[in-house]
């Protein structure tokens, strides 16, 4: 069975605007491409996965994509997660591919293992469609699809049930899975909070991700210092 990833990916400079807030236009550019590089590496390491796709309209999204042996797929629409991942759908259909995993760039915490066991068990239970929730079990932070086209994504506030209503009225096997490393993506000032408590506890986890952490608390403790007289 030939199995291809999809990561659609946002223009890093339009990306996480819930996080304004918190974060400036660099600051949260910096964060969204740090996440990209360590979903990316990760997905590169997990058994299993015949192939990477990038569906993006971002140089520096594809120029990170081009470096890793990675396919880049432009996404000449630009009209959000759901539009680029049928891209992405269309693309797996066409080079011949059994099934596809759609896993957003904001989950930096992926774990290769827990993913290939993922496969593994989509497989093994002959599932049309798998949904991963995120933490709140409400919206999808991945979704395995057997035929790629089995169901039409929909992500997005309450795709979690969207995508099971789909699955079922399709009449197609289906299972709702949770996989821990998956289930954190960043959205808010809480996840970034949840997440940067994640990484002080875990050492080695998502890299790129710590180190624009680690600079994004630098540059907080210089502006709270006080200016020499």
């Amino acid at each position: 069975m030939s199995t291809i990833a999809i990561l659609p990916v946002k223009s890093f400079g339009a990306a996480k605007q819930r996080l304004a807030p918190a974060l400036g236009a660099g600051s949260r550019q910096a964060l969204a491409q740090a996440m990209f590089s360590d979903v990316l590496t990760s997905l590169r390491r997990v058994q299993g996965l015949d192939a990477v796709a990038v569906v993006t309209a971002d140089p520096a999204a594809e120029s990170a994509a081009l470096g890793g042996h990675v396919q880049v797929l432009r996404d000449t629409e630009q009209a959000g997660q759901s539009p680029a991942a049928k891209i992405g759908i269309r693309h797996a259909q066409a080079c011949g591919h059994d099934r596809v995993l759609l896993v957003p760039g904001d989950t930096p915490l992926l774990d290769p293992a827990e993913v290939t066991a993922l496969l593994s068990r989509g497989h093994e239970d002959r599932l049309a469609v798998v949904v991963v929730p995120d933490r709140h079990g409400e919206g999808t932070n991945a979704l395995l699809l057997r035929p790629p086209d089995a169901i039409e994504p929909s992500f997005g506030p309450a795709s979690r049930e969207r995508h099971v209503n789909a699955a079922t009225a399709a009449g197609v096997a289906h299972a709702v899975e949770e996989v821990p490393t998956l289930m954190l993506d960043i959205d808010t000032s809480d996840d970034l909070e949840k997440l940067a408590g994640i990484l002080r506890a875990r050492r080695g986890r998502a890299p790129s991700t710590r180190g624009a952490l680690r600079q994004l608390d630098r540059s907080r403790s210089s502006r709270r210092s006080p200016v020499p007289a």
